[in-house]
């Protein structure tokens, strides 16, 4: 067994709930692809939902609002000489890193698993 499971009550209940806090501000479909786009550098909302492919317009407003309010990205807005607004990332966004790694490679293992077993069946 893994050392770094809880083995009693009160302390699975305290992973469980650090878990929903962290899917709480980072859970969801877009999220993490967002911050992804923003990792590469400030852009503005059209940029952004380039990036992020099948976000709507919609959807990306509110996903950058909860980002905002999380302190993941910020809301930078040029006043001179046309009003242009763009979206970075924060410091604290950073602490994310090993997170989004951490996902990556797990998303990469279980494609291909799911692959490998797909083609043992046909």
């Amino acid at each position: 067994m893994n050392s770094t499971v809880p083995v009693n009550t009160q302390d699975c209940t305290s992973l469980l709930t650090a878990i929903g806090d962290s899917l709480y501000v980072i859970g969801g479909k877009w999220k993490l692809r967002v911050i992804g786009s923003l990792r590469e550098g400030n852009k503005r909302f059209n940029e952004i939902q380039r990036t992020v492919e099948g976000i709507s317009a919609r959807v990306l407003s509110s996903e950058l609002k909860e980002l905002e309010l999380n302190g993941l990205i910020k809301r930078i807005v040029h006043t001179q000489p046309v009003i242009v607004v763009e979206y970075q990332v924060t410091d604290y966004a950073g602490t994310l890193g090993n997170v989004l790694l951490a996902l990556a490679d797990w998303g990469t293992m279980h494609r291909d698993k799911i692959r490998k077993e797909r083609q043992t069946k046909l």
